[in-house]
């Protein structure tokens, strides 16, 4: 069964970090993009960052450029989201996903987690 489970979600204050985790399985991923996008309540699908191992390139939204840090050790099919001075604005569900990206946005998803809750407060 091919899934991505994240995990590492929490709450924290405005300032704070967390880093969140990917645990990839039931195939390799080393041909697809892996990345991050978020949902907060009441909004629309947002792109946050995306790495694809054929381009050799890790796009990030602008809202998290500089903040958020993603990476990804592939012989792990593990993916990590580091995120620093996390904004009340950042809270979300996050969740991490394999496919197509052009920059830090999906085209195309084979498949993605269920998600990780991240709340910054204020």
């Amino acid at each position: 069964q091919v899934q991505l489970v994240e995990s590492g979600g929490g709450l924290v204050q405005a300032g704070g970090s967390l880093r969140l985790s990917c645990a990839a399985s039931g195939r390799t991923f080393s041909s697809v993009a892996m990345g991050w996008f978020r949902q907060a309540p009441g909004k629309e699908r947002e792109e946050v960052t995306c790495h694809s191992n054929e381009e050799k390139n890790t796009a990030y939204a602008d809202s998290v450029k500089g903040r958020f840090t993603l990476s990804r050790v592939n012989g792990q099919n593990t993916v990590y989201l580091q995120m620093n001075t996390l904004r009340p604005e950042d809270t979300a569900v996050y969740y991490c996903a394999a496919g197509f990206c052009a920059g830090a946005s999906f085209r195309t998803l084979e498949v993605w987690g269920q998600g990780t809750l991240v709340t910054v407060s204020s």
